[in-house]
């Protein structure tokens, strides 16, 4: 299995250049903004809009690391959000909040193949509905699995709660027998975070995944390079998040099963904290 790769979402050109020179796979920009503020808006969670100019600007920077734009949900301009996209300097573009495997189809169709595409299941329906488009996928595309909306869906109330509840087993064990790439979630810094890292890291290893999302503890919300480094080592927070993850790659089943019962239990424990405060 390969090593995981990471994702950071940023809009700044000298923060995506910095965290792909301390060994970031992915920028992620985030365009999405249809009604994304009202489904998260009790949440601590990314939200801000970026733009095509800011898909340019990071673009511009970039040598190595491939640069991912979120799009809008399917709607009216999806064909000139994908070809602007594209145009700017997208390497890839991510669907959110689909439902039925006919938007896949028309997502995809609109894509043209130009680039390839990463599908995030974010909706029960699309959990559900994996096996009716996942025969569409090429084979550069992708699956991401987005805890936040997905929890938020099934009126849950922490992300990480589908994940404790094992309820993307069958989904990822159908990506994996067909050599579809998957991630899920996002992670802390090592040491830090209400749910530990490690045992993310450890549930990321024994699913299989190929991606994670670097959490906002790997940024600070800092909006430059110099504020940035003031706040954190980045090369040295990756550094520390391969060493676990090899450490889990070189135990057995035995040490991945505990530290999944371990996550399952920490996990309940937070929610139930967070249900019985609503």
């Amino acid at each position: 299995m390969d090593e995981l790769k990471w994702m950071l979402i940023t809009a700044n050109p000298s923060v995506a250049r910095y965290a792909e020179a301390c060994g970031v796979h992915r920028i992620f920009v985030d365009m999405e903004s249809l009604g994304k503020a009202e489904r998260q808006k009790h949440l601590s969670a990314h939200m801000a809009s970026h733009t095509f100019e800011d898909v340019a600007a990071v673009a511009g920077v970039l040598s190595d690391a491939e640069l991912m734009v979120r799009l809008n949900p399917l709607h009216a301009g999806t064909a000139e959000e994908v070809d602007g996209a594209i145009e700017h300097g997208a390497r890839r573009l991510m669907l959110p909040m689909f439902r039925r495997p006919e938007e896949v189809e028309r997502f995809l169709g609109l894509v043209g193949g130009r680039v390839p595409v990463t599908l995030l299941a974010e909706t029960p329906e699309a959990l559900t509905r994996l096996s009716t488009y996942m025969d569409g996928l090429g084979s550069r595309d992708e699956v991401h699995f987005g805890l936040n909306d997905l929890s938020l869906a099934m009126g849950l109330n922490y992300l990480f709660e589908p994940l404790a509840a094992r309820l993307l087993e069958l989904a990822v064990a159908l990506l994996r027998e067909r050599g579809i790439p998957f991630g899920f979630g996002g992670v802390a810094r090592i040491g830090q975070g209400e749910l530990p890292a490690e045992w993310v890291l450890s549930e990321h290893v024994r699913l299989g995944s190929s991606w994670v999302i670097l959490s906002r503890a790997f940024h600070g919300g800092a909006d430059c390079v110099e504020a940035l480094v003031e706040k954190l080592d980045l090369r040295d927070e990756l550094h520390r998040l391969r060493l676990t993850e090899n450490a889990l790659r070189a135990g057995d089943a035995h040490l991945l099963e505990s530290n999944r019962q371990r996550l399952e239990k920490q996990v309940f424990a937070i929610a139930r904290g967070k249900w019985t405060q609503a």
